[in-house]
């Protein structure tokens, strides 16, 4: 199947526009450099790609995972601070590209997915996709060269959208899916549990971040994906469930 072709998404049910924007009330602000990049109609449309996304389980366990999957790009993309108004969990989506990135995140050991001359894969699109080795095989599962041309994760919102939800649902062995773990299909395995990676929201940061978040006493930045968490998930008026943080797990 052609994965930009699947059709069929419930997500304008379960987030109808007007909770979308209420969700990310600052994100076409001036001040926000994403202004007017990240529509709700890209992302219903980017949805269309990922039927299961949002749509597997019981109604709250699909309202639990865009709770989770919208407090994670909030976190990634946030213009939010202590005293911003509405609050620092009100300012997702403010920024679509990492701001003064320390390197071109090129792995040159990895030749399966080998960079271009002159190409950045810095943090890009609402997960903030990094790296030539997410980059390659995004651009391959979606439609676009995303070796050669990883500036259309910015310049193009429905891609971009597309790179966020095809990262959260795609298992990457040793590493789960983000989907199976906040639906419940996550089965850890013996190494999963050696290393404490109890299924829950603190897993799914393992899996974006838990390199630079987890396995260390809770840093700023989990907390701060927490606190999206807990607003959105209230919003959706459902249960953050357990295990939220990561600090007592290993990194993959």
């Amino acid at each position: 199947m052609n994965i930009g072709l699947a059709m069929g998404s419930s997500i304008s049910i379960s987030i109808p526009r007007q909770l979308f924007n209420s969700i990310f009330l600052h994100k076409d602000d001036a001040v926000c450099p994403a202004k007017d990049f990240f529509t709700y109609d890209s992302f219903v449309q980017a949805t269309r790609c990922f039927p299961k996304f949002g749509n597997t389980g019981s109604a709250a366990t699909r309202k639990r995972e865009i709770a989770a999957f919208l407090a994670q790009i909030s976190h990634e993309t946030t213009g939010g601070w202590a005293t911003a108004p509405d609050g620092p969990y009100a300012w997702g989506l403010c920024f679509k590209e990492e701001v003064a990135p320390q390197s071109i995140y090129c792995d040159d050991t990895n030749t399966q997915w080998p960079c271009a001359p002159g190409k950045s894969y810095k943090g890009r699109g609402p997960i903030q996709l990094s790296w030539n080795y997410n980059y390659g095989p995004a651009g391959r599962a979606l439609g676009f060269d995303g070796l050669a041309n990883p500036d259309i994760v910015s310049n193009n919102s429905v891609i971009s959208w597309k790179t966020a939800l095809w990262f959260w649902m795609t298992e990457q062995n040793p590493k789960p899916s983000c989907h199976n773990i906040m639906v419940g299909r996550y089965v850890p395995t013996k190494q999963d549990l050696a290393a404490n990676r109890t299924a829950g929201f603190g897993l799914v940061t393992n899996i974006i971040n838990g390199g630079l978040e987890c396995g260390i006493p809770t840093s700023a930045s989990v907390l701060d994906r927490i606190g999206y968490f807990q607003r959105y998930a209230a919003i959706f008026n459902v249960s953050t469930g357990p295990n939220l943080d990561c600090q007592y797990q290993q990194h993959y």
